[in-house]
């Protein structure tokens, strides 16, 4: 895939059914997990992950009461997108420009292999933000060692925008475009010439939070499938462009 100098590399969704939910998403874009990240027991989570190309698609579950994850199911009311995690090839400048902003840091992690930032979702709303950095920058820790043997290609290429639903998605629109430091258009956040992330007004009852994710499919009668996946706040798919857009 084209490097980009900000990508968007991993999307995180949380379910309270982690098996099914994963199992739905596999059967729909005929993709396989990779990985069960140990790491992320630190959270209260258990989770899976799923390589859509050289992106990454990631649902996590709590595993005991009092998680940041499990406020999401009940804040939300159900199943539903929680994390946007972001490549980026220059880190420590995306750190710098976070801390001028006032913005919170509540998580950090740096080894020679992939550092992460996660970003306090009462500064930079809309989903858990973080800003990480991979070396080498084809790889991703965070999918385990093995993750390319489990690529598959036939139905989807790769993870290409969000959809995030709030009352004011100019003003979120701009922090994340600020944070990212890159290019905001009226309502959407242009991450690279492949990537953008739309910030719209909510219309199903629901609180603001990731409402959808893009995906590239690969080959033209893919566009359009329905992505039906288990869970009360999953729902089915609608086409965009090139691109499919599966609800959450």
């Amino acid at each position: 895939m084209a490097h980009h100098p900000v990508r968007l590399r991993q999307v995180a969704l949380v379910a309270a059914d982690l098996d099914a939910s994963v199992d739905a998403l596999c059967a729909a874009m005929e993709v396989e997990r990779c990985f069960k990240d140990p790491g992320v027991g630190e959270f209260g989570l258990d989770n899976f992950l799923m390589p859509i190309g050289d992106t990454f698609l990631e649902v996590v579950s709590p595993m005991r009461e009092g998680t940041t994850a499990g406020r999401y199911i009940e804040r939300r009311g159900g199943d539903g997108g929680y994390m946007a995690i972001f490549q980026l090839d220059d880190l420590e400048a995306a750190r710098r420009r976070v801390a001028d902003a006032g913005i919170r840091v509540v998580w950090q992690h740096d080894s020679p292999a992939m550092s992460g930032t996660h970003l306090h979702p009462a500064d930079v709303a809309g989903a858990i933000v973080s800003l990480d950095h991979a070396q080498p920058v084809d790889d991703w820790k965070w999918a385990g060692p093995q993750w390319r043997q489990h690529v598959r290609t036939d139905k989807v290429l790769e993870i290409c925008g969000l959809e995030i639903q709030t009352e004011r998605p100019g003003e979120l629109a701009e922090t994340w475009a600020r944070v990212l430091g890159v290019a905001c258009e009226a309502h959407t956040v242009v991450v690279n010439p492949d990537q953008t992330i739309r910030f719209v007004a909510p219309d199903d009852g629901r609180p603001e939070g990731i409402r959808g994710f893009d995906v590239k499919a690969s080959k033209p009668e893919f566009v359009g499938t329905e992505i039906e996946v288990v869970g009360s706040g999953f729902g089915s798919a609608r086409s965009v462009s090139h691109h499919h857009e599966a609800a959450v």
